[in-house]
């Protein structure tokens, strides 16, 4: 489990600025801090800041917002074309610090186990584009509290060549900011 302490929540700007940019009529019920906890606890992980408050605080999923295609998933929830169809787990360190595009690669014995851990590993998903894309939050190693895209053919820091937070990753998408601009 990561050692960051969950007591060390955002500034309430930032909290201010998550309530002000997914509308209160859109918001699932937030989980409240026990729930959160209890999350992580069954999952071995503590949850990246402030995506941690978002969920436990203001809500946990939306059907208007980041991603703009699905909206924000509840903690958890995968959709229903999720292409590795086995166990997640999210404490597993996530295996990439860069972006790797597998799509025209030379095929290694172990290139669908790898291809799994990334969709599987270190991550829990925020939600789905068309394509198909999946948005995933990094809450392990190097590359924890960094939002990822992956897809059909590859994984990326978004929005490249560096990822982003979680907070960079919703105020892009509240200012109108495209997918790679």
């Amino acid at each position: 489990m990561t050692t960051t302490s969950p007591d060390q929540g955002p500034a309430e700007a930032t909290l201010e600025f998550l309530r002000s940019a997914i509308a209160t009529e859109w918001r699932e019920p937030a989980l409240g801090h026990d729930g959160v906890s209890a999350w992580e606890s069954e999952h071995g992980v503590v949850l990246p800041e402030p995506y941690r408050s978002l969920i436990a605080e203001i809500t946990n999923g939306s059907s208007l917002g980041p991603p703009e295609d699905g909206g924000l998933l509840p903690l958890g929830w995968l959709p229903p074309d999720w292409p590795y169809d086995r166990d997640r787990n999210p404490a597993a360190p996530f295996p990439l610090r860069e972006a790797w595009a597998w799509e025209g690669e030379p095929l290694a014995d172990d290139h669908d186990e790898r291809v799994g851990d990334v969709y599987n590993h270190g991550s829990i998903l925020l939600g789905a584009d068309d394509g198909p894309s999946y948005w995933v939050l990094v809450v392990t190693g190097p590359q924890r509290g960094k939002v990822w895209v992956v897809t059909e053919v590859g994984a990326y820091p978004y929005p490249m060549p560096e990822a982003v937070g979680f907070l960079e990753w919703v105020q892009r998408w509240h200012a109108g900011d495209g997918w790679w601009d």
